[in-house]
């Protein structure tokens, strides 16, 4: 039995996306891109920045988001930060291997919005994925109904507003899962979660070499 992770269409525009990235991070290793200029820029500025850069999940952590939907089958999926939309391919290919759900992603960069737009419809998820683009913490406070598993993987100074934004409508037992949690400014998304009195329990997951995942259960 295949999944949809194995669609031609799929498989190979993934392939594609994560080489694309993986020259991209050469590239910025080797001194050949300064984001320096950047670290007093607004969420803004930065997005613009970084509008062709595809700051994606490593491969074994997307293959991991899409083990934990097809387990855990939820209804909607939020991502915030979705930039060039390799996640929310590996979210949506659960959704659509589940046979039921949807995937609500946002991001800041409208070139982003575009681009990412344009891959879901090439590989037939569009329809289960909403894009919406601008800040989240507006455009996701307009979300209706319950939120059945979050993953956090934009701009990290944002991950405990945004939290705290969708706690309301996280029901016990929902998945949040937090990439990049090995940074040093995601110490208080760490605190925050692994405080029992806010209601998680949370584990951290090897997402690559030097970093890690944060997957944390709604008490």
């Amino acid at each position: 039995m295949t999944t949809t992770l194995e669609d031609p269409q799929v498989a190979a525009a993934l392939d594609r996306m994560f080489a694309e990235s993986a020259e991209q991070f050469a590239s910025m290793r080797s001194g050949g891109t300064d984001f320096s200029r950047l670290e007093a820029a607004t969420a803004q500025e930065r997005a613009d920045a970084f509008s062709d850069y595809y700051l994606p999940v490593t491969q074994d952590a997307g293959r991991l988001l899409y083990a934990l939907v097809r387990a855990v089958r939820p209804a909607t999926i939020v991502e915030f930060g979705m930039s060039l939309g390799i996640s929310a391919i590996h979210l949506a290919s659960a959704v659509r291997d589940n046979g039921e759900g949807r995937v609500v992603t946002t991001e800041l960069s409208a070139a982003k919005v575009t681009a990412a737009s344009k891959t879901f419809t090439e590989v037939g998820l569009d329809d289960l994925i909403t894009v919406l683009e601008g800040d989240a913490l507006a455009t996701l406070e307009k979300l209706d109904g319950p939120v059945d598993f979050v993953l956090l993987d934009g701009w990290k100074e944002l991950y405990v507003p945004v939290l705290e934004l969708l706690e309301p409508r996280l029901s016990p037992g929902t998945l949040v899962v937090a990439d990049n949690t090995s940074m040093a400014e995601l110490a208080p998304y760490l605190d925050y979660v692994r405080t029992p009195a806010n209601g998680y329990v949370s584990v951290s997951f090897p997402a690559r070499d030097s970093d890690s995942m944060e997957i944390s259960c709604r008490a």
